[in-house]
């Protein structure tokens, strides 16, 4: 008996020991979720259960922030992200790949009448999309004002981007395809399709995207999509950030100048641990990169690239220059002088 009563005594003391200790230490609730943080922001509800289309109409004025990998995409939303009413955060890498499957069920016709068949018409897809990107793009990071989100080739499907939500603008990065190329291989970014091995394939490919997502960004017109030269945000900083804070109707922050000093803080930038730009953005903006690939691609590619890279010339970039001299590249060519300079070279090719 007395053993027993031991044995409860002991349990006793544990249990108060136990709870003295977790008392004194603070208990802490499970963390809320970015999306619950968000609405109780932005909307004074914490319902979770709500749907974020209710509070979110299409016409949200997100930001997308998109180009070829190794263009300045990362340098770009850190900036934004120093902002005190911005939030991009990291890349999602599945929007991309949700929008590429949305194109590819619009560019067949058998899975579209198979689609409309079965009562998934274009506005049910397009509903659905618009729900599953809000719902990453305000899940995925701090609550904010505005919200961003930054994979590069989101915006090859800048169009589509454009059509279901229509407020969005968007920051299409564009940089000398020659130094893109060269830091995609030198750090061995792996993109489905390119060979690493290859300047001439790269460059190649790199040229056809660029195409895709320019005309796209011409396409959605000044006032929805702004390109952003590279070479301009790090050689003139303060003056491309105040014309990008124009842009999205955002009120001037000095703190975009200085964003590794946010780094990891609170409503600050945060950073991936497993993005190749990661190391880069963790310093001031510099110039460092500007001119790293000038020696480093094989002169039958170099002897060749107005041909292989047609883009370069269309972007302002001498395809003949290594390197171009970078404060004095040409204007980037507008969609009517592109289309007169093709009209041009084709009636030259088959006169009457």
């Amino acid at each position: 008996m007395r053993n027993k009563t031991n044995f409860l005594l002991g349990c006793v003391l544990l249990c108060s020991a136990s709870l003295l200790y977790l008392g004194m230490n603070g208990i802490d609730c499970p963390r809320k979720s970015h999306r619950h943080r968000w609405m109780e922001l932005n909307m004074a509800s914490g319902n979770q259960s709500v749907p974020l289309t209710e509070h979110l109409p299409e016409d949200t004025p997100l930001i997308f922030i998109g180009g070829f990998p190794r263009s300045g995409t990362t340098l770009t939303r850190v900036m934004l992200d120093a902002h005190n009413a911005v939030r991009c955060g990291e890349e999602t890498r599945v929007i991309p790949r949700l929008l590429a499957m949305r194109a590819t069920w619009s560019r067949s016709v058998k899975e579209r009448i198979r689609l409309d068949e079965a009562g998934v018409t274009d506005q049910v897809l397009d509903a659905a999309v618009r729900a599953f990107l809000l719902e990453v793009i305000v899940g995925h990071g701090e609550p904010a004002p505005r919200l961003c989100n930054k994979d590069p080739f989101a915006l090859k499907s800048l169009s589509y981007l454009a059509r279901i939500f229509p407020k969005a603008k968007f920051v299409l990065m564009l940089r000398d395809g020659r130094a893109t190329v060269h830091s995609m291989i030198s750090r061995k970014v792996t993109i489905s399709g390119f060979d690493l091995t290859s300047y001439r394939d790269c460059l190649t490919k790199w040229s056809s995207a660029l195409e895709t997502m320019f005309s796209q960004c011409q396409a959605a017109g000044e006032a929805r999509c702004l390109p952003v030269r590279y070479e301009q945000l790090v050689l003139h900083p303060e003056q491309e950030m105040r014309q990008l804070l124009h842009f999205l109707e955002l009120q001037w922050d000095s703190a975009v100048l200085h964003h590794e000093e946010l780094i990891g803080k609170a409503g600050g930038v945060s950073l991936s641990r497993v993005e190749r730009s990661t190391d880069q953005v963790m310093k001031p903006v510099n110039t460092e990169a500007l001119s790293k690939w000038v020696g480093n691609i094989p002169p039958d590619v170099i002897n060749d690239m107005a041909e292989i890279a047609p883009m370069l010339a269309r972007l302002g970039y001498d395809p003949h220059a290594n390197p171009p001299d970078y404060t004095k590249l040409e204007p980037l060519a507008s969609p009517f002088n592109h289309l007169q300079k093709e009209k041009t070279a084709a009636a030259s090719l088959h006169p009457s």
